[in-house]
């Protein structure tokens, strides 16, 4: 019985870890640590790279920009976790091109249910 609990909780471990994706256009250097593969020298060009030219657009951009990255690495890199490119960007861009917008909706909104809206500028 003993075994089965322990196996199980070892699978649950490594499934976990596999999901824990870590992207690297909003992670901190402990972040890109934990990804098997970035040791902290790699850590620091990432983050120098990212600093100087702003977030890396897609894998081939990471790979481009960052020595000693390639195609291969950036793979295997993101195979252990590491996530790269425009779901991330996109996600941000669309909640900044969302927000200003989501007041008046929600006022609008209101308005046409016969409640009461508040506005507030920014």
């Amino acid at each position: 019985m003993f075994r089965k609990v322990l196996v199980s909780a070892a699978m649950l471990a490594a499934f976990g870890h596999a999901y824990a994706m870590v992207d690297v256009n909003t992670a901190g250097e402990d972040a890109l640590l934990g990804i098997k593969g970035i040791g902290q020298a790699k850590a620091k060009a990432i983050l120098d790279e990212r600093t100087a030219h702003g977030p890396f657009k897609d894998p081939a951009d990471l790979g481009k920009r960052v020595k000693g990255m390639g195609g291969r690495t950036v793979e295997r890199l993101q195979a252990e976790g590491l996530a790269v490119g425009p779901a991330g960007a996109a996600a941000s861009t669309q909640v900044a091109v969302a927000g200003p917008k989501e007041p008046a909706a929600a006022a609008q909104a209101a308005a046409q249910k016969g409640g009461a809206a508040v506005a507030v500028k920014k």
